[in-house]
């Protein structure tokens, strides 16, 4: 992916230098469990980790890694602030209004619940942000075998195509009906929206491309890649359980994939009606 020495976004609201509390627990491949656990369900498992251990307050050190990181994902934030200005142009009667992105390191407040490590990047609609830590970039890289610099833009993407679907009022609407269904019926939904925003992010790489040929070779398979190893199929595999379906809350490895391809094929919010689609 093409991406120094562009323009970034400033929709940016940067915490990674506050002070943080940190505790020990959980280690080694017990705390890669944990995190995966806590990604495919959506919640914060950070209590899992801190069991066991004293705690300690410290205040982040900003590395090298860590500044390039921050400019990658500002630079994609631009250029999804630029292709949904264009799609909602296009496509939808109404103007886009850009995201704001929270980068912190470790952990930091959101009224949607606290956002750490073991949460993985969201989108809050309450206070309607993206919440990212670039330490999940290495995650997916050295855990889950998603690495890549298109792959993180993927993440990216995902996260913002949220705040796309909560400003085409479908976030909001699936929401009230999720919070009134059974269990079962709840997560059904959730993997609708979830593969939705799949969707929403092929149709991003496909006029990213166009508009700014930022799209390398090897690029979007990376992508795919990421899609499949973020499937709740695998990721419950990867933490040692059986898949279980009635539980999946975000997409097979097979249908994240696919409907990501979907929208780059079609580049068309339509196409990515999944709420209509008779098979998943």
């Amino acid at each position: 992916m093409d991406w120094r020495g562009r323009r970034g976004s400033r929709n940016i609201e940067d915490r990674r230098g506050a002070s943080i509390g940190r505790a020990g627990g959980v280690g080694g491949v017990g705390v890669i469990a944990v995190l995966l656990i806590g990604y495919f369900l959506g919640i914060d498992v950070t209590p899992l980790l801190d069991q066991g251990g004293g705690q300690t307050v410290t205040r982040n050190e900003i590395t090298p890694a860590d500044e390039e990181a921050a400019d990658f994902v500002s630079v994609t934030l631009a250029d999804t602030e630029e292709v949904w200005a264009e799609v909602f142009r296009e496509q939808v009667e109404g103007a886009y209004r850009p995201v704001t992105l929270v980068l912190f390191k470790g952990a930091t407040p959101s009224p949607c619940g606290g956002a750490s490590g073991a949460t993985g990047p969201f989108y809050c609609p309450t206070d309607r942000k993206v919440y990212l830590d670039t330490d999940f970039f290495t995650t997916m890289e050295r855990q889950l075998g998603a690495g890549g610099d298109f792959a993180s833009a993927y993440v990216v993407a995902h996260e913002v195509a949220h705040h796309v679907q909560d400003e085409l009022g479908i976030l909001a609407r699936a929401n009230e009906v999720r919070a009134q269904a059974s269990e079962t019926e709840s997560n059904r939904i959730s993997v609708m929206i979830e593969l939705q925003a799949d969707c929403y992010s092929g149709i991003w790489a496909r006029h990213a491309e166009a508009q700014f040929g930022s799209i390398e070779p090897g690029d979007l398979e990376e992508a795919v890649n990421a899609a499949r190893q973020i499937g709740d199929d695998t990721l419950q595999r990867n933490a040692g359980r059986r898949p279980m379906p009635h539980t999946f809350t975000h997409g097979t490895s097979e249908q994240r994939a696919r409907w990501f391809e979907r929208g780059y094929e079609t580049g068309v919010l339509e196409q990515c009606n999944t709420f209509a689609a008779r098979q998943l």
